[in-house]
């Protein structure tokens, strides 16, 4: 057995998963861009196996922001994937902080780690990554996404 898919099962799955919302080929439906504090290695942990209780470390609900008018934005996949990847199509822009970005885990204020969930509350995550550059939220700050700069990569 190979350890691989193909290039064409691993778009399919992307273009299945975020991409499609009407029949036949009905997915998931709206995604949503979700943020989180911590160190990225922890925050990944959690991402992969915990859930979205705020209460422990092994919950991804525990770093996920939770202050300074923070919600969870959709996200849209518009074109389909290529070579087992896919970015997002438009920019993702999340309101402006009322106060420094926090978590259950932590005052810090700096998102490490993002992930796309299945809901815009509660829901499962789909995919989840370490951010590039972290990005320090504070209060008067706006996080921003900008069209094209979110990847989703199967290959």
């Amino acid at each position: 057995m190979s350890d691989a898919a193909s290039n064409y099962l691993e778009n399919k799955l992307l273009d299945h998963t975020l991409r499609y919302s009407t029949a036949p080929y009905t997915g998931v439906g709206t995604v949503y861009c979700a943020l989180f504090s911590g160190t990225a290695a922890t925050v990944k942990t959690a991402l992969e196996s915990g859930t979205n209780s705020t209460s422990g470390s092994g919950n991804w609900g525990y770093y996920e922001i939770n202050n300074g008018n923070y919600s969870r934005q959709s996200i849209t996949f518009g074109n389909a994937a290529s070579s087992g990847s896919i970015s997002s199509t438009a920019t993702v822009t999340f309101p402006v902080a009322t106060a420094d970005y926090n978590n259950a885990a932590t005052s810090g204020s700096t998102v490490t780690c993002l992930a796309i969930i299945d809901a815009q509350t509660s829901g499962n995550v789909l995919f989840y990554g370490e951010l590039t550059v972290s990005k320090q939220v504070s209060s008067g700050d706006q996080f921003t996404i900008s069209s094209g700069n979110l990847t989703v990569q199967l290959a």
